[in-house]
C-alpha cells in the first residue's frame, strides 16, 4: 500500500456528518464486494475518543492502480454533492503506522447463549445459568451503522484504531477495509 487517496466530507445543512460517513461507509462496502480483486484499506485522519467519531475524512490505502481503478466505478454515486475527493497520492516516507479493525462487542447473552449451548452441547437453559449474571459489555468507540446486506439488519461496526507504532504489520484486509493485523501508513 503506497497510494492513499483523502475523501473529505463537505458541510451539509441536511445531514450531520455521521449520516454521511454511514452512507460513504456502506458504499466503499459495497464496492469492495462487487469488486473483490481490489485491495483496499482505510482509515480515519480525524479519529476521535473523545469526543467520540470518525471524523470527517475517509482515507483510502492502496496500490495506485487499484485505488484509480476503484474511482472509475460508480460507488461514489449519489455522493458527489457531499464529498469532495482530493487526488491520489504516494504515502509520505518514514510513516508509522496503525492497526485500524473492527472490535465486537460480547453484549448480546442471547445469542452467547445460543453459541455456547451449541459449542459445548447443552441445552441453551443449562447455557443460560452460565450467563445469568454476565453483564452486556458497551464499547465506547467510534462506529458507523449499516445495514446487512445478507440478514438485511442494521448493526454498529466499531473501529478502533491503534496507536502510532513504527513497524508496519502484513495481513489481510477484509471487504470493510480493516484488518485484525495488518496495518496501514498513519500520518
Amino acid at each position: 500500500m503506497d497510494y492513499y487517496l483523502d475523501i473529505q466530507l463537505q458541510p451539509d445543512p441536511d445531514f450531520v456528518p455521521a449520516m454521511l460517513m454511514n452512507a460513504l461507509f456502506s458504499k466503499l462496502h459495497r464496492a469492495l464486494v462487487e469488486h473483490p480483486q481490489l485491495t483496499v484499506a482505510l482509515s480515519f485522519p480525524e479519529y476521535s475518543l473523545s469526543p467520540r467519531g470518525l471524523g470527517n475524512c475517509l482515507r483510502l490505502h492502496g496500490k495506485q492502480h487499484e485505488l484509480e481503478s476503484l474511482q472509475t466505478t460508480t460507488w461514489l454515486k449519489g455522493m458527489h454533492d457531499h464529498v469532495f475527493c482530493k487526488e491520489i497520492q504516494a504515502i509520505p516516507s518514514n510513516t508509522k503506522h496503525i492497526l485500524v479493525k473492527r472490535v465486537q462487542a460480547k453484549s448480546s447473552v442471547e445469542r452467547l447463549v445460543r453459541r455456547y449451548a451449541k459449542r459445548k452441547n447443552i441445552s441453551e437453559k443449562e447455557a443460560l445459568s452460565y450467563y445469568e449474571k454476565t453483564q452486556p459489555k458497551k464499547l465506547r468507540l467510534p462506529f458507523v451503522n449499516l445495514n446487512s446486506q445478507s440478514s438485511k439488519q442494521k448493526f454498529s461496526l466499531f473501529i478502533k484504531q491503534s496507536k502510532p507504532q513504527e513497524k508496519p504489520q502484513v495481513g489481510e484486509f477484509n471487504r470493510y477495509g480493516l484488518s485484525q493485523a495488518a496495518t496501514v501508513p498513519w500520518f
